[in-house]
């Protein structure tokens, strides 16, 4: 199903006759990172296979196909809010930016005992988020992380700012990213980016 979080998706009017469209506020997700307080997700039995949002107001609409469940509906109403959050970050952090956030999570999860001597964006690293090499206390951030949600740059950065004290990825590793709430809604983040790369394209829906 691939998701458009333009502000008018595939080009479908977000407003649908009550017949084909139904309405309903959708429970927030934690901390999902946008300014937004309100969620309101419309079904519609013209749409099959695309999902698309956009803010209207102090509202952001998520449309989805009518015959969706309720746990398909919640996953993607965080897929989109992420989607829009990373569309409306339009500035990007330069290295010294980066350099700064990398000090200030250090200081707020590893007591400031992690103290890279560099942190820089690199275009080399498909097949990594990130890297760190220990002896020379640098740290190197793919591009490829640059428009996603900040919580997910933290936690990569994060990530490489504790192997800076452990090496490997150990069960005192793992500890060191305990303290840092977003972990695994941050893991699940890049695992869906990374399985959505692997597929070319979607199977079709079934016909009924």
């Amino acid at each position: 199903m691939p998701a458009d979080p333009s502000p008018r998706g595939s080009g479908e009017t977000p407003l649908r006759r009550a017949a084909d469209t139904s309405r309903r506020a959708a429970p927030s997700p934690k901390n999902r990172g946008s300014g937004t307080s309100a969620v309101e997700v419309r079904r519609s039995s013209r749409r099959r296979r695309t999902v698309s949002a956009y803010r209207e107001g102090d509202r952001t609409v998520v449309l989805i196909p009518a015959r969706m469940t309720e746990a398909e509906e919640q996953r993607w109403v965080t897929v989109m809010l992420d989607k829009l959050a990373a569309q409306e970050s339009k500035r990007m952090l330069g290295d010294s930016e980066l350099a700064e956030r990398a000090e200030r999570l250090s200081g707020q999860f590893l007591e400031g005992r992690a103290r890279p001597a560099s942190v820089r964006w690199v275009t080399n690293q498909n097949t990594r988020w990130g890297s760190c090499t220990p002896a020379e206390g640098s740290i190197r951030l793919s591009h490829r992380l640059q428009g996603m949600p900040e919580y997910v740059i933290d936690y990569v950065l994060l990530h490489e700012l504790a192997h800076l004290l452990v090496p490997g990825h150990g069960p005192r590793f793992w500890r060191l990213l305990d303290a840092y709430p977003r972990t695994e809604r941050a893991r699940g983040y890049l695992e869906g980016v990374v399985a959505a790369d692997r597929l070319p394209h979607l199977p079709a829906a079934r016909s009924e």
